[in-house]
């Protein structure tokens, strides 16, 4: 197998994107990361998107998106597993790569949410569910998340302030990214006093509905050593599944399928939690992230929270977190999730952050979550 590295990535400003369509979103994200490549021509192109379908009207993007980039007749997948859509088009890229079917892989990831209605988005989003068991009883993601920081407060003692601070961190990260969906500060005060969700979530704790694409360029690792660039390479590559129903765990503050694709992320790379220097995790909600922590063994079960207390997750902290803003400022596109994810770890390793870049990381650690932990995966880079 061949090892595999990133040479370029792309991403415009995400929001709401009212003048540009899917297309347009993706083109322009897909030129940037090509160009940052320095190369103009693919073997191949994955696209993550979880609900093109119900968001615009659209499938077959696939052929439509490599197509409209001028690609074509490149092979071109669109990959869905909810919002881990754009994590898991990486890893079948890297596969690609790595295998030795491909040179030059463009792997993105897109969705354009804002077309639809509040009611129409949240249909789309509680897709992710299980239909019969939690959708048909009207329950959406807030509401399950709601279900998970209720127990995971009452088992371990998380406190509403905690999950609080998770979000002020976030927005303090996102305030220093110029392509975030909200660049701004927020204070605990602000986030307790915004709009209840599901209690004991309120409209801060969440992350938004979001446009926006994101694309990355894989290609072996001899090629990149030819580049006049810092080479990140990935070194750990790890996928696994859940129930996707809460009631079918047996303890709904663990999220399983991240601890299990991180120990095989981990086993791949020959590392450790104590070895990353900086992570992106998928923190839709700011419980999500507390848990995320904790099954990837950064911090010990139980002390998510306090993490965020500590500032042990702040940017100057002993490990940051979301250095990008995550999904609670940057945006949260849901298929393009995965790909930004690895875009900011990639630019931290290779120092051009600006000013949210962290001292000297040299290993990171991406995480891409869908639905309430159905599924997870999960990828360790590396700085030569």
């Amino acid at each position: 197998m061949r090892d595999v590295a990133v040479i370029g990535v792309g991403m415009t400003k995400w929001g709401e994107l009212w003048e540009k369509s899917l297309r347009t979103i993706f083109v322009e994200t897909a030129l940037l990361a090509l160009d940052d490549a320095g190369v103009d021509r693919i073997d191949s192109m994955y696209v993550g998107s979880m609900s093109s379908g119900l968001f615009v009207g659209q499938e077959h993007i696939a052929s439509l998106l490599a197509d409209y980039l001028g690609q074509a007749p490149v092979p071109s997948a669109r990959v869905e597993t909810a919002c881990a859509s754009g994590g898991l088009a990486l890893r079948l890229g890297f596969m690609e790569v790595a295998s030795g079917m491909s040179d030059v892989v463009l792997v993105s990831g897109i969705e354009k949410m804002t077309d639809v209605s509040g009611y129409e988005a949240t249909y789309a989003l509680g897709t992710a569910a299980d239909q019969e068991y939690e959708g048909y009883h009207g329950i959406t993601f807030p509401g399950l998340y709601a279900l998970i920081a209720r127990a995971h407060m009452e088992k371990y003692g998380t406190t509403r302030e905690q999950l609080a601070l998770v979000a002020v961190k976030n927005h303090l990260n996102g305030s220093k990214n110029p392509l975030a969906q909200y660049p701004f500060k927020i204070t605990v005060d602000s986030v307790l006093n915004s709009v209840l969700v599901a209690d004991p979530l309120r409209l801060l704790d969440c992350s938004p509905i979001t446009d926006g694409a994101a694309a990355v360029i894989l290609c072996p690792i001899e090629m990149a050593r030819k580049m006049n660039k810092p080479v990140v390479k990935i070194t750990g590559s790890g996928h696994a599944t859940d129930s996707i129903a809460l009631s079918s765990r047996k303890d709904i503050t663990w999220l399983e399928a991240t601890y299990q694709a991180g120990k095989r992320a981990y086993a791949m790379a020959n590392k450790k939690p104590k070895d990353i220097d900086i992570l992106e995790v998928h923190d839709c909600f700011t419980i999500a992230e507390i848990c995320v922590i904790e099954a990837l063994g950064i911090v010990e079960k139980g002390k998510g929270g306090k993490a965020a207390e500590d500032e042990i997750t702040y940017l100057e902290g002993k490990i940051p977190v979301n250095t990008s803003g995550g999904l609670k400022a940057k945006g949260h596109p849901v298929g393009a999730t995965g790909v930004a994810q690895v875009i900011e770890i990639v630019k931290q390793l290779q120092g051009e952050a600006g000013k949210r870049q962290v001292k000297n990381p040299r290993i990171g650690m991406a995480q891409n979550m869908g639905g309430s932990g159905g599924s997870t995966v999960v990828h360790i880079f590396e700085r030569e």
